[in-house]
């Protein structure tokens, strides 16, 4: 045996160390928040599918105007209307976000019929999908524990303890995917060709072998990107650097006596002005496929803020935004995904790339299929150090009788 060679064996064997207690430390973690994952990545498609007649409605004519809308809901509710999302699809409700009257936050979402006015819903009613999606968010998210009133821990709440388990497990998942590509390579480059494939007609352990290695080479792109991205919502200082490193950090906002005055400093009621005037000018600017979000200004000095969404199977990720101003409608500001540098295309897509919709339904499918390929690595992973143990135990019990054998 050449130097090299040996040297590749003990590096080889270090990873596959690695690789393995990584994964038989996060197993359960990782097929709890994978299983919940797997199944939300199609969260507003399930939602939208179950609680269909909040969502779509039978196309008519012609649509009411949304100043028409606006108007009718403000007045029915006795509440104000703060943003709106219109889809680019005429086959489904206007979204009018509202605050009555004494409350706070962001309001109560209404789903209106653009051609009846009727409202047919709100968000304050929940489903039983909502309910269903709320727990598999909270399991892939807190592990559950935010579900637990007593608290687990005096040092910190159970929300907080279910992002430290999930950040480590997913921290060790990442180890695990990095380990495993070098696991994977073959020792001859001639023999490539085996790790990516499945003989179908081995035993049981082989099959699970080959499954465990093959699967994970063909989803290793969509595992990594997950795995890297996971713990931004579980750690400070992984937030931070992932910000740093991709150029969109900012700063959070002074809290000195100054700034607290200037902002609160009255600067008189918000202009009147016409929805669908907005409409218009945004998709004249942006022409293409898109849904809309428009945020109504709360003040005479806020610009009128639209996003518009690409739609479409192979739609982009990343939200085109533009400022209005309140008195003509004319375009103040145009903030554009496309005129970002890479760095920051990468650093914005960062819930994107961890949830599969950086290009919309293709890539989302491809997730889906990652999610549950990860679902099942740790089950055929553990299965894999399982039978070599019984090989090891088997062969250690062998040359025991056959030492015994020949001393006697």
């Amino acid at each position: 045996m050449t130097k090299g060679s040996s040297f590749w064996k003990k590096t080889r064997n270090i990873f596959n160390q690695v690789h393995l207690y990584a994964g038989l430390v996060s197993g359960l973690v990782v097929i709890a928040v994978c299983l919940s994952g797997t199944i939300y990545v199609y969260n507003t498609e399930i939602r939208e599918w179950a609680d269909s007649e909040r969502y779509f409605v039978e196309e008519g004519t012609t649509p009411i105007s949304l100043d028409e809308l606006k108007e009718g809901l403000e007045t029915q509710l006795n509440a104000k209307v703060n943003s709106v999302f219109v889809s680019n699809s005429p086959g489904r409700t206007v979204q009018f976000s509202a605050l009555k009257e004494g409350e706070k936050g962001r309001g109560t979402t209404y789903f209106v019929n653009p051609y009846t006015a009727e409202i047919l819903g709100s968000n304050s009613e929940r489903t039983k999908a909502e309910e269903f999606m709320g727990y598999m968010f909270s399991l892939h998210r807190w592990l559950l524990l935010d579900r637990i009133e007593t608290p687990i821990l005096e040092s910190m709440g159970n929300r907080d303890l279910g992002r430290l388990i999930n950040g480590i497990a997913t921290s060790l998942f990442l180890l695990g995917v990095l380990t495993g590509i070098v696991i994977w390579f073959p020792q001859k480059v001639k023999n490539w060709k085996q790790g990516m494939k499945v003989k179908w007609s081995a035993n049981w352990k082989r099959v699970n072998h080959d499954l465990h290695n093959t699967l994970a080479f063909y989803s290793l792109l969509a595992l990594f990107l997950m795995s890297v991205t996971g713990p931004f919502w579980s750690f400070q200082w992984y937030r931070e650097g992932w910000q740093k490193t991709w150029d969109t950090y900012q700063a959070p906002p002074s809290n000195s006596k100054q700034a607290v005055e200037e902002k609160s400093e009255p600067v008189g009621k918000a202009f009147e002005f016409s929805l669908d005037e907005v409409v218009s000018n945004a998709n004249a600017e942006l022409s293409y496929p898109g849904n809309l979000r428009i945020s109504l200004p709360k003040d005479a000095y806020e610009p009128i803020s639209v996003s518009k969404y690409r739609t479409g199977f192979f739609a982009r990720s990343g939200a085109d935004q533009l400022s209005l101003s309140q008195t003509d409608l004319a375009i103040q500001e145009s903030n554009l995904f496309s005129d970002q540098s890479f760095r920051q295309q990468i650093g914005r897509s960062v819930k994107s790339l961890h949830t599969g919709e950086i290009f919309g339904q293709f890539t989302k499918f491809l997730w889906f299929l990652a999610c549950l390929i990860a679902t099942s690595l740790p089950v055929t992973g553990t299965l894999i150090w399982w039978n070599k143990r019984k090989k090891k135990a088997s062969r250690k019990k062998k040359t025991k009788h056959r030492a015994i054998a020949e001393y006697a």
